[in-house]
C-alpha cells in the first residue's frame, strides 16, 4: 500500500509539473501574440490618422485589416523563421558563415511574408488582384519584413551575450573564491612549520626552567592548531579572529616573558563583523619578529579596531619596530605576512579593502587593515559542534 502511495504521489507531482510547464508556455504565447495585436492596432490608428489629416481617410476597418495582414503574417512567420535559422551566436570563428546563412534565411523569410500577405489580401478582399497585391507588398512591406527578421536576430544575439557575460562573471567569482581559499590553505601550510618550530623550541627551552609556562604554551599551541585544522571558513567574525590572535600572543608572551606586552581595543559593536580568517595573525607575527625579535629591549603590540565610515579598520602597532625598506618594496618581496594578506583582501573585496604600512612619528610601525564593514553571513557562522 505504501509503494502505491509513493507511486501515486510521484505521478501527481509529474502531472503538476507538466501543467505548470504548459501554463508557462501558454502564457508566453498569449503575451507574444498580445504584443503583436497591440502593434496591429497601433499601426492601424497611425495609418488612419495620417490619411484623415490629408483628407482622404477610408473606413477604419480597412486600416485594421491591412495592418492585421502585414503584422499578423510576421507574428506567425517569425518564430518559424528563427527556429529554422542557425541557432549559433554570430561570433568568431564562424561569424561570416553565420551572417551569410542568416542573410539567406532573411531573404527567404521576406519573400514568403510578401507572398503570404498578398495571398491573404486576395482572399479577404474580393476585388484585389494577387499580382497587384504582390507588387504592393513587395514595394511597401518587404523592407519592413526584412528588418523585422534582423531585429529579432539582434535580440537573440543580445540575449546570448548577456547570458554569456553573466555566466563568465559567475565563473570568475567562483574562481576568485577558490583562489582565495587556496591562498588561505597556502598561508596555513606556511604558518604551521614556521610557527611550530619557534614555539616548540621555546617550550623545550622552558621545560626545565619553568614547566608550568611550557605547559601553558603547549596547551595554547594545541588549541590554536585545532582551530587551524577544523575551521575551513574563508571569513570569520572579528571576535573569533581576536581570540585566535590572543592565543598566539599568549604563546609569544610566554616565549619573551616580561619583554612583550599587548593590548586590544575594540568597539563591542564591531565584534560581529566579518573578517578574512587568519588576516591578523601573520601581521602580528610580522610585528613581533621584526620588532622585539630583533631588539634587546621590551616592546608592546597594540591592536585597535574601529569604524571609519563604511569601513572596518584594524591597526596593528609595535613600538620597537622599524621598516627595513619602503612599504611598497616590503609588499613586493612577498613572505608569509603582508603580501599574502594584501592579495587575499584584494581577491575577496577588490579595491574596497587594502593593507597599509607606515612608520609612526613617535617610533614603531603601524600596519592598517581596511575592509568593508559588514556582518558575518549566516552561512559562514561556526558549526555548533565546532563552536562548542
Amino acid at each position: 500500500m505504501r509503494t502505491m502511495s509513493v507511486a501515486n504521489l510521484q505521478w501527481d507531482l509529474h502531472d503538476v509539473e507538466s501543467r505548470i510547464g504548459f501554463r508557462d508556455f501558454a502564457l508566453r504565447c498569449l503575451g507574444y501574440f498580445g504584443a503583436w495585436l497591440v502593434l496591429v492596432e497601433l499601426f492601424a490608428i497611425v495609418g488612419y490618422a495620417t490619411d484623415w489629416l490629408r483628407g482622404r481617410a477610408w473606413d477604419f476597418g480597412a486600416y485594421l485589416t491591412w495592418s492585421f495582414i502585414q503584422w499578423g503574417t510576421l507574428a506567425v512567420l517569425l518564430p518559424v523563421a528563427l527556429w529554422l535559422a542557425p541557432h549559433e551566436p554570430i561570433e568568431p570563428p564562424h561569424r561570416w558563415r553565420l551572417l551569410w546563412a542568416n542573410f539567406g534565411v532573411s531573404l527567404i523569410f521576406t519573400l514568403i511574408a510578401v507572398t503570404l500577405g498578398a495571398a491573404l489580401t486576395d482572399f479577404i478582399l474580393p476585388n484585389a488582384s494577387i499580382g497587384e497585391q504582390f507588387a504592393e507588398f513587395l514595394g511597401k512591406h518587404a523592407a519592413a519584413d526584412f528588418l523585422a527578421y534582423w531585429v529579432l536576430v539582434g535580440v537573440r544575439q543580445a540575449t546570448h551575450f548577456y547570458r554569456e557575460r553573466t555566466r563568465r562573471a559567475l565563473q570568475a567569482s567562483r574562481l576568485t573564491a577558490q583562489l582565495a581559499q587556496s591562498r588561505l590553505q597556502l598561508l596555513k601550510m606556511q604558518l604551521h612549520p614556521h610557527f611550530l618550530f619557534n614555539t616548540l623550541h621555546a617550550a623545550a627551552t622552558l621545560t626545565r626552567a619553568d614547566a608550568a609556562a611550557a605547559e601553558d604554551m603547549l596547551l595554547r599551541l594545541a588549541e590554536l592548531l585545532r582551530t587551524y585544522l577544523d575551521d575551513e571558513r574563508q571569513e570569520i567574525s572579528l571576535r573569533e579572529e581576536l581570540d585566535l590572535v590572543d592565543l598566539y600572543l599568549g604563546i609569544q608572551r610566554v616565549r619573551f616573558k616580561d619583554r612583550l606586552t599587548s593590548s586590544v581595543e575594540v568597539d563591542p559593536e564591531l565584534l560581529g563583523c566579518a573578517v578574512p580568517s587568519l588576516i591578523l595573525q601573520p601581521i602580528v607575527e610580522n610585528a613581533i619578529e621584526h620588532g622585539i625579535g630583533m631588539q634587546v629591549g621590551a616592546d608592546c603590540v597594540e591592536i585597535i579596531c574601529y569604524r571609519d565610515k563604511a569601513s572596518l579598520c584594524i591597526d596593528v602597532r609595535n613600538r620597537a619596530g622599524k621598516l627595513a625598506a619602503a612599504p611598497e618594496t616590503l609588499f613586493q618581496r612577498g613572505g608569509i605576512g603582508l603580501s599574502n594578506s594584501r592579495l587575499r583582501l584584494q581577491e575577496l573585496h577588490g579595491n574596497a579593502a587594502r593593507v597599509e604600512l607606515a612608520e609612526l612619528i613617535t617610533g614603531g610601525v603601524i600596519c592598517r587593515v581596511r575592509l568593508p564593514l559588514q556582518p558575518l553571513a549566516a552561512s559562514t557562522a561556526p558549526h555548533p559542534a565546532k563552536a562548542a
